[in-house]
Parts: C-alpha cells; sequence; structure tokens
C-alpha cells in the first residue's frame, strides 16, 4: 500500500497544461451562466482526493458521483483520483486553484500555511465530544460564511467541510500525558499550527506528506503519528506501531473546494446540480465515516495488530490545558478575523451542545 510515485509528477504535469480547459461557459459577471446555448454533454469533472481507494474521501466522492450523475441524467460525469495519482495534498490543492482539477479535498493540515484561518480545525479541544454538536456545527451555513472570504482569496470556493473522524496517536508506547510527548518525534500534517499543538506538549514535530508516513516509520525517522483509525488502517502503520492511543484531540476535517471562477461561472443548470448533490451526500459522508472508523477499529482489534489505549477524563484535561496556549499562537497568525471564528466556534459548540438531548455523546469515530 505504500505509495511510488516517481511518475505521477507528469500526470500533474499533463492536468496543470490542461487548465482553463474546463466545458463550463464564462461570463463577466461572476454569477451561475443561464444555459441560452446548451453546452456539448457529457461533461467530465474531474475530483481529486487526499486519500486512497477504501478511504473516507473515497466513500464521499462515490457518493458525490453517484448523486451527480443520476441527476443530472448523465450529462456530468465525475471522474475520480485517488491519492498518489496526481501528486501530494499541496500539489492537489494548486491543481484545483489554476482549474486542472474540478473539485478536491483539501486539508486543514497543509491548507492552514496558504489561509491561516483555516487552522482552527487544527486546534485541539476545541471541538464537542458529541459527535451529532460537530456534524450540526460543520455544516452550519454560518460556519461556512466565516471562511468565504479567507478561501476567496486563494481563488478558491469552499463547497463544504467534511469530517473523517477523531484524530488517534499511534507510538510504540502508551501516550499518556504531554510528558510521553517529551522529544518524541511525531509526524504531522505539513502546516506550522498543525506542528504547534504537539510542539506545545513537547514534542518535534515532523511535517512529511501522507505518503511518507509508513516508510519514515519503518526506518525509524520519526516516532509516532497522529490519523484517524480508518486511515492507520489502511495505511497499515499498526505493522510498524505497536500502540494506538485514542485520546479524542480535534477531529479530521477535510475541505472541499473548487477553482472559485470555475464554480461562479458554470451554467446555471449544472451549479444547481452540484449544490443539490452536496447537500444529499452530507449525512451520507457522515455515516460513511462513523462505520468506516468503527470497523477499521475493529479490524486491528480482532487481528491484535495493536494495543489500544483510551485516554481517561482527567488525562485528556491535562492535554486539553497544555493545548491552550496554541490557541494565542493562532491569534497571532489570523488577526482580527480568526480572533471572531475562534470565539463564534466556541460559541456555536456551547449552543449546539446545550440543545442536544442529554443521552447524545458521542466518544468514539
Amino acid at each position: 500500500m505504500r505509495i511510488t510515485g516517481h511518475w505521477l509528477p507528469f500526470l500533474a504535469i499533463l492536468l496543470l497544461s490542461m487548465a482553463g480547459c474546463s466545458e463550463s461557459e464564462s461570463t463577466s459577471s461572476g454569477k451561475a451562466t443561464p444555459e441560452t446555448t446548451p453546452p456539448d454533454y457529457p461533461v467530465t469533472w474531474r475530483f481529486a482526493l487526499e486519500e486512497i481507494e477504501g478511504s473516507v474521501q473515497h466513500a464521499y466522492a462515490q457518493a458525490l458521483k453517484e448523486s451527480i450523475e443520476e441527476r443530472s441524467d448523465g450529462r456530468i460525469l465525475l471522474d475520480i483520483f485517488p491519492y498518489g495519482s496526481l501528486g501530494t495534498s499541496a500539489q492537489l490543492t494548486e491543481l484545483a486553484k489554476n482549474g486542472s482539477v474540478q473539485l478536491a479535498f483539501a486539508s486543514p493540515g497543509h491548507l492552514a500555511d496558504q489561509i491561516p484561518e483555516v487552522g482552527v480545525f487544527t486546534l485541539h479541544y476545541l471541538l464537542s465530544d458529541d459527535g451529532d454538536v460537530n456534524r450540526q456545527l460543520l455544516a452550519s451555513p454560518e460556519l461556512l460564511a466565516m471562511f468565504e472570504t479567507p478561501y476567496a482569496s486563494r481563488n478558491l470556493k469552499l463547497l463544504a467541510f467534511v469530517p473523517e473522524g477523531w484524530m488517534t496517536w499511534t507510538a510504540n508506547k502508551p501516550l499518556r500525558s504531554p510528558a510521553d510527548f517529551q522529544d518524541l518525534r511525531i509526524r504531522t500534517m505539513t502546516s506550522d499550527m498543525a506542528a504547534a499543538s504537539y510542539r506545545a506538549y513537547g514534542a518535534q514535530p515532523q511535517q512529511t506528506p501522507f505518503s511518507q508516513v509508513y516508510t519514515d516509520l519503518q526506518l525509524r525517522k520519526i516516532d509516532a503519528q497522529a490519523n484517524p483509525v480508518f486511515a492507520i488502517e489502511e495505511m497499515e502503520f499498526y505493522e510498524v506501531q505497536s500502540t494506538l492511543t485514542i485520546a479524542r484531540p480535534t477531529q479530521f476535517i477535510a475541505s472541499l473546494v473548487t477553482n472559485r471562477d470555475w464554480y461562479l461561472e458554470l451554467p446555471e443548470k449544472q451549479q444547481q446540480w452540484l449544490d443539490s448533490s452536496l447537500k444529499e451526500v452530507a449525512e451520507i459522508a457522515w455515516r460513511s465515516q462513523e462505520e468506516l472508523n468503527q470497523a477499521r477499529l475493529k479490524t486491528m482489534l480482532e487481528g491484535e495488530q495493536l494495543k489500544v489505549v483510551e485516554l481517561t477524563e482527567e488525562e485528556r484535561a491535562v492535554f486539553a490545558e497544555a493545548s491552550q496556549s496554541v490557541r494565542q499562537d493562532y491569534i497571532n497568525a489570523t488577526g482580527e478575523r480568526g480572533t471572531e471564528i475562534l470565539k463564534r466556534i466556541g460559541q456555536l459548540v456551547e449552543t449546539l451542545e446545550n440543545q442536544a438531548p442529554e443521552s447524545a455523546s458521542e466518544t468514539g469515530g
């Protein structure tokens, strides 16, 4: 399952050369184009993933493909490119920005270096322990509106936030306290904000691409890594790590993006098909990540492939306290806009938790 990508840059270059070749029509108004002259159908949209086949993102992409192809009666076709087909996560974002792919996942773990505001999703112990609260938060129009301008500044249109489950830690020992992180070389996603969360625990973050993690663990270049359960199982990190620690510091949240100009210049009917399909698959995505994370954890437990340690609430509270200093780093990087985003997310979480039934609580993926 390790990715050997010596030929992958050639595919990326090919797609870069196709920038601007989308079948959608241009307008000067920035609004969806009425189909006064119907475009030639079928139209193919390219969708680049940050994860391999069998992942949460792949399940989402397959559901979106089915929805939009059915909704458009086959006039829109979705061509899915799993991770490794076109390049690293950062390269996929560039392909979306220049229009070489029409849809792409872009996780805050790397995107925060370009759009600092989105680094809020790498902060630890900010979201709720109640999964339904987080689902409502991430789907709320208000939250999406907060990020409209930051994404637009990079010629990106934010289409959705897609939660993929709780981040978990693997190492060759349990990670029960910040003391266990002292000088630990832990692989983090590539943004400085993602690394800061682990630096606050005393670790030595190693910011490396996803495709390199297995090899670096195997060669002992790094001591630990953080990912949702499904990714740990599918990338076989359990082969080179002995212990999985469930601390629920934050969810892995991907953002679905497109080239902003491409979206605004879509013929009106195509834009409606896309928007309607995105709404339809949101609930499917939430259910699929829950099911996939639970199934993959069960697989590893049954195969005795990892020792699993779940932190107590008292142990989590120690990490939560240690993580607070990183929020000031976020504010320093984002200014007034980031300060307001951080404040408003906290308020929304509190409001949604107060509205939730007392019995609704989720502690797993």
